[in-house]
């Protein structure tokens, strides 16, 4: 995206997460420490299984009324039960906000000029009212607005920001080997770290218990991560579960196809580099795999 340009995601739910005892509720259960978030700063996150399986991920932003929790599509109401099941005699009040809420994305160069304006190196600010993050996962995607869909529409005339179509963030997300559509689809089917969360800055080791811990540090202290989403680059569709071939052997299996591909790769040695410009065959054409960051 350019600096005069927006994206506005449609594709996303919102969650507020209040009460007395909210911090406490979303430190015991999510991969990231809590005690990060203040209005000044925002984190991405995670909920896994208790054996460590991706259930739902999401961004956290510190508001006045609490905790607001931005997801991904259709996963608010599955993202409520999952926390009603830890909630027990928590004071927290979870309720879905998705209606009343949008998300805006715009780039890193303009939220730096927004920064300089507030006086801020933060990465969260306040404009209009309106918090407005760098994305935690990689600067690279820009900064995201959390706001009404009147308020952003104000906001955009006010920083006179030409709305884009929205392909132009997720081609750049899928750039940066970073899922944005289709993730949900792969519920309790990956490890968080096969997911890249810890990459993601999603996972603090340092931060004491959370659910499937246990698992997770082991595969990391162990160094028993065998496999890894990674995004593909390919000429035509492809469809969904085919194998990945490397010198005659399957190394892979596509698990998100399109419009941008993802498939979870079978690491040589715990290395990913070792495709780094290798061959790589996927229903009789080549394919390559996205293993370093592209602007």
């Amino acid at each position: 995206m350019e600096k005069d340009q927006v994206v506005i995601l449609e594709k996303r739910d919102l969650v507020l997460i209040s009460g007395e005892d909210a911090g406490e509720f979303l430190q015991n259960i999510i991969t990231n420490d809590i005690k990060k978030v203040s209005l000044n700063n925002s984190i991405f996150a995670a909920l896994l299984t208790p054996q460590g399986k991706y259930l739902n991920e999401f961004f956290i932003v510190k508001n006045q009324n609490g905790y607001l929790l931005d997801c991904s599509e259709n996963s608010a109401k599955e993202l409520i039960e999952n926390f009603n099941k830890y909630k027990l005699r928590s004071k927290v009040n979870i309720k879905d906000l998705s209606s009343k809420f949008v998300i805006g994305v715009i780039n890193s160069e303009k939220f730096h000029e927004l920064q300089k304006e507030i006086g801020s190196d933060e990465n969260t600010i306040n404009f209009r009212d309106t918090p407005i993050f760098s994305d935690p996962r990689n600067e690279k995607l820009g900064a995201r607005i959390l706001s009404s869909l009147e308020n952003l529409y104000l906001t955009v005339k006010k920083l006179k920001l030409k709305i884009v179509n929205e392909s132009k963030y997720y081609s750049q997300a899928h750039k940066l080997s970073i899922p944005e559509i289709g993730l949900h689809n792969l519920k309790n089917k990956l490890f968080g770290l096969e997911a890249n969360f810890e990459k993601l800055q999603a996972i603090d080791f340092k931060k004491g218990c959370f659910i499937g811990q246990e698992n997770t540090a082991r595969m990391k202290l162990k160094n028993k991560l065998r496999k890894k989403l990674i995004a593909l680059e390919a000429k035509n569709d492809l469809n969904l579960g085919a194998d990945l071939f490397f010198e005659g052997e399957i190394i892979g299996k596509i698990l998100i196809n399109k419009p941008y591909p993802f498939a979870i790769i079978n690491l040589k040695d715990s290395d990913e580099d070792y495709y780094n410009n290798k061959e790589i065959n996927v229903e009789n054409q080549k394919v390559k795999l996205i293993l370093n960051e592209k602007n």
